[in-house]
């Protein structure tokens, strides 16, 4: 299942078709799910709403999986928002524990970070007030896969990059130490000198690290 980015209030499925082909190309016999979710906006949060609109698409893929073709077993790929959805979701909605592996590009993880909480980007800002301009701490840790992380979660791979303006370097180092404390397998990639995205030898060095784990995780 791949999950868009676009800081919960924009973007498409269509911008996934890279990763679609890529996952296509590299295990023809596996389902792909490109999924599209209700945009946020103001009044209109992301959490529940999203994982939600997941749950129903991984509802539909059970009650159809005969006529689909397609076992019970899920891996996830996101991207930006779309990282944070389906890390949220893998370990705090997978009831019937079918998520596989879970993949985090440039993903939130974590929205009681210090760094979040006293940042000075507007264009930050704007897009954590999503989550209410004075939410409570509980509520943060629960839409924060950080605090959602469990023993039994799934199998996790990682990329962040070292210069990103929306995505702290905390929440990518600060997830692995998590999953390391708890036992979850999991990798971890920091590309020092990158942004929020990458390309050239950076771009190759993901494909390759996302096939070897699909490859030990999926099949």
């Amino acid at each position: 299942i791949l999950i868009h980015g676009g800081s919960w209030v924009s973007g498409d499925k269509s911008d996934m078709s890279s990763v679609k082909a890529f996952i296509s190309a590299l295990h023809p016999n596996v389902g792909i799910v490109n999924m599209n979710y209700t945009l946020a906006g103001i009044n209109n949060p992301p959490i529940p709403m999203q994982t939600e609109d997941i749950s129903m698409v991984v509802d539909y893929l059970s009650m159809n999986k005969s006529s689909l073709i397609v076992s019970d077993d899920i891996g996830f790929i996101g991207l930006s928002a779309g990282a944070h959805l389906s890390l949220l979701w893998s370990y705090a909605h997978d009831v019937n524990n079918q998520v596989d592996m879970v993949c985090s590009i440039v993903g939130p993880t974590n929205f009681t970070d210090p760094a979040y909480l006293n940042n000075t980007n507007p264009e930050l800002q704007d897009i954590l007030d999503l989550y209410g301009v004075n939410p409570t701490t509980t509520f943060l840790e629960e839409v924060s896969p950080y605090h959602r992380a469990t023993t039994s979660s799934p199998p996790t791979i990682l990329f962040y990059g070292g210069q990103d303006p929306l995505i702290p370097t905390t929440q990518g180092t600060d997830m692995r130490d998590k999953l390391q404390s708890l036992g979850v397998t999991h990798q971890f990639t920091l590309y020092p000198d990158a942004g929020h995205g990458w390309i050239g030898l950076e771009l190759i060095d993901t494909w390759n690290k996302l096939k070897l784990f699909t490859q030990a995780h999926l099949n």
